[in-house]
């Protein structure tokens, strides 16, 4: 049998968290915020049907994880950010027995290495780029995060140890990760994404395509 939500925190703030509670409220579902000591009064969590506080940090894992326990939300919904794309806030919802809206913790943990990412999409038949050799241009990447931290374009050999050198660095203070990997660069590029839905009875969905290239 489908068992329905009838309690959701969102573990985030802002704009993120009026849209998931209008879209829950559309379903008849409560809704629960968190807040830190310094958003006490925001409109996140003055517009939701219950709001706890979390201290001092929305990555308190522990903290929101409590919250969720003591208002006895049947799942947790991350937003975007923040929690989002952590493999030990999903792994911790696992354990407390609440739904992690998003998905199972190992596939966070793969997907969040690009290295492995590659990997996972060679091995499924799927074209990657190839990797960075000899020739150039070539793009070196941050392995974990994103936001085009950690990237630089290298366009002759000569400027690859500078560059190599200084997106360690700033990889190493985004992401607490320094591993980087080296691609070819492909000239005028565009950034397309697909998002995709899948369920716990291997129902999977996509929205179709989005260009993001328009966010340079």
């Amino acid at each position: 049998a489908l068992k329905l939500f009838r309690k959701i925190l969102i573990a985030n703030r802002g704009e993120i968290v009026l849209r998931v509670a209008r879209t829950c409220r559309e379903m008849g579902i409560e809704v629960v915020a968190v807040y830190t000591d310094a958003d006490r009064g925001a409109v996140h969590a003055r517009q939701a049907d219950e709001a706890v506080a979390i201290g001092h940090s929305y990555l308190d894992i522990e903290r929101v994880v409590e919250a969720a326990r003591k208002v006895k939300a049947d799942a947790i919904h991350p937003g975007y950010g923040f929690l989002a794309e952590n493999g030990d806030f999903a792994e911790a919802c696992e354990r407390a027995g609440i739904v992690f809206i998003g998905p199972p913790a190992e596939v966070i943990r793969q997907l969040g290495s690009k290295i492995r990412a590659r990997q996972i999409a060679g091995e499924a038949g799927v074209p990657v780029v190839p990797e960075g050799g000899s020739e150039y241009p070539v793009l070196i990447k941050a392995s974990a995060g994103g936001g085009g931290r950690g990237m630089r374009i290298v366009r002759e050999a000569a400027q690859m140890e500078e560059a190599l050198a200084s997106a360690r660095r700033e990889a190493e203070r985004a992401f607490g990760d320094g591993t980087l990997l080296i691609e070819k660069f492909i000239e005028n590029a565009r950034h397309v994404e697909v998002q995709i839905f899948g369920d716990q009875h291997e129902n999977v969905i996509h929205l179709f395509e989005r260009d993001c290239t328009t966010q340079r």
